[in-house]
């Protein structure tokens, strides 16, 4: 049998829950999983539910059911078909480690996702991605042709018919004008000790400030630059015996290792934008090995 994942956030009022398993039940759905949370201070609601059709029932006949549920509390509501890898497109520079190993959880079926090109404006890469078999576009970012150059990028985004991009440490700014075309669909990686340590060789000035904790946050990109809401975050910690060298190899396995669990998040829809924030339910028990393998 087919899982499926609905996705509902709305505003917070009594019934919802039931009016959602009610119509479910009805329509024999199998509910296998769910989670939900209500945010008090935005009086905002969230809810996420696997389930499995077990009858005679088509999902697009159960989705016109839950539609006319949604309709009546106003929600934002989606269903998604588990056994479908959403098609993703990465951005990198010259910074190959996040990229690598994307690839690599990819490869082995650790990151369920179909990479349908990789864009850089640079050409370093360009024999790794084609040996994977995938298209790879190199696009000259310039302060004279950025608006040209987006464009570019978005064309082959809009033409692979990618839902999610990832910026694997893509060393750019981009425009307010794409952030708000792809958002909530942008996601970022970089080191935790903005804005402390800003310009070049941030690890150099963690090390030579005796830092003791290096760490990587991944969020959503949005206008205000590395300022999007958080969705994954992790630390590592560091000690005066160690390098400024050492620090730039733990940071980038803990960059490497909190952008592919972000990544998990939203391509298995447990990742919900409230407003400067997100709310991030953890994997089921009946995913988490499959999830965790990342």
């Amino acid at each position: 049998m087919k899982t499926y994942c609905l996705t509902v956030s709305c505003v917070s009022r009594p019934g919802i829950i039931a009016a959602i398993t009610g119509c479910l039940a009805r329509n024999s759905a199998n509910i296998t999983d769910t989670a939900q949370y209500e945010d008090r201070a935005t009086e905002s609601f969230f809810m996420r539910m696997t389930f499995e059709l077990v009858g005679d029932t088509a999902i697009n006949a159960l989705s016109n059911e839950i539609g006319k549920v949604a309709e009546g509390f106003s929600m934002t509501w989606a269903v998604h078909d588990e056994s479908e890898k959403m098609k993703v497109v990465i951005m990198v520079s010259r910074f190959g480690h996040c990229l690598n190993d994307l690839l690599y959880r990819w490869r082995i079926g650790a990151l369920p996702i179909n990479i349908v090109a990789v864009i850089s404006n640079h050409m370093d890469y360009q024999k790794v991605v084609v040996n994977n078999d995938i298209p790879f576009h190199c696009i000259k970012v310039t302060k004279d042709n950025k608006p040209q150059a987006e464009a570019e990028i978005l064309k082959v985004v809009e033409d692979a018919d990618a839902e999610l991009i990832v910026l694997a440490r893509y060393m750019q700014i981009l425009s307010d004008e794409m952030c708000q075309k792809m958002s909530g669909r942008i996601i970022n990686i970089h080191h935790s000790f903005l804005p402390s340590f800003k310009g070049a060789n941030p690890y150099k000035q963690a090390f030579e400030r005796g830092v003791k904790l290096i760490g990587a946050t991944s969020h959503y990109v949005t206008a205000d630059l590395d300022e999007g809401p958080i969705i994954e975050q992790d630390i590592v910690r560091v000690t005066h015996t160690q390098s400024s060298e050492d620090y730039v190899s733990l940071g980038r396995d803990v960059e490497s290792q909190v952008l592919a669990r972000a990544i998990h998040a939203h391509v298995h829809h447990r990742s919900f934008v409230n407003g400067s924030r997100t709310i991030v339910f953890p994997p089921s028990p009946n995913s988490y090995c499959s999830e965790r393998m990342g």
